[in-house]
């Protein structure tokens, strides 16, 4: 889950951006809390007398989940070049085709100009991986 696009001539790796282990367990903490009261209010509104079974389920799937994709999403890898955002699975995006950087919890959405939408996902701090990101874009320093 690490870029294996081939760097062009000139081109040199200025950062990489790598998924945070403590992130993705806050975040996946904050899903099993929403999970847990979804679960409760859907069972309570069909009258269900066991609501706190809503409780369980909602954190036994978001707890499985989490543990099986961790050592996945903790794997990835985006390199920031002086020319383009190089991802897993020879995602290659062209500083240039960068049209929007939005925030989505703790991942930074990467949208280019044909529309295409890529996660950055589980960043420490996704407002200084925009700032990295925008900086390559204008030449400046990371």
């Amino acid at each position: 889950m690490i870029p294996n696009t081939p760097l062009a001539e000139g081109e040199t790796v200025l950062v990489s951006f790598r998924a945070d282990r403590a992130t993705y367990v806050r975040s996946n903490t904050w899903m099993a809390v929403l999970a847990m009261a979804g679960g409760m209010l859907i069972l309570y509104a069909l009258g269900n007398a066991f609501v706190w079974t809503g409780a369980i389920g909602g954190l036994a799937a978001v707890a499985v989940r989490g543990f099986y994709m961790m050592s996945e999403e903790l794997s990835v890898r985006w390199d920031l070049t002086n020319q383009r955002l190089l991802g897993p699975m020879d995602r290659v995006i062209r500083l240039g085709e960068i049209k929007k950087l939005n925030t989505l919890g703790t991942m930074v959405q990467v949208v280019t100009s044909t529309g295409d939408k890529h996660l950055i996902k589980y960043q420490v701090d996704k407002d200084e991986t925009i700032r990295q990101i925008t900086a390559a874009q204008l030449g400046g320093q990371v």
